[in-house]
């Protein structure tokens, strides 16, 4: 029984949990989204949904529909979330500069050097 309390009290379970939710929220808010504008695309074209368009009785008028809100949600998705966040994530928190590695073999070559000028001439 300890071990499961202590899987559920785990803090990545907690943080699962929560963005499930919160992605379930908000694929309702993205989906809605994708209605609109694909009401707006569909406006252009005098239908609301390519669906029931089929040259030569092959559905293409589904795969189009498919395409074309597949990339509406692509673009919300990228200029609504990922490119704020990364503006914000680096605003907020930015790069450390790298340290600088140094090899143990350049320090010891440094040293050997160094007592070496250190000595007096011969």
């Amino acid at each position: 029984m300890k071990g499961f309390k202590d899987f559920v009290l785990r803090g990545n379970v907690v943080e699962l949990a929560v963005a499930v939710v919160i992605a379930t929220a908000f694929g309702a808010v993205v989906k809605a989204m994708v209605d609109v504008i694909m009401s707006i695309v569909g406006k252009v074209g005098n239908q609301p949904k390519f669906d029931e368009w089929r040259p030569a009785g092959i559905p293409l008028g589904a795969f189009i529909t498919a395409l074309v809100a597949f990339l509406i949600l692509a673009a919300v998705v990228y200029f609504f979330i990922v490119k704020p966040y990364t503006l914000a994530k680096e605003r907020l928190f930015p790069a450390e500069p790298e340290a600088e590695t140094i090899d143990p073999n350049t320090e010891l070559l440094k040293e050997i050097r160094d007592s070496l000028r250190a000595r007096p001439n011969l």
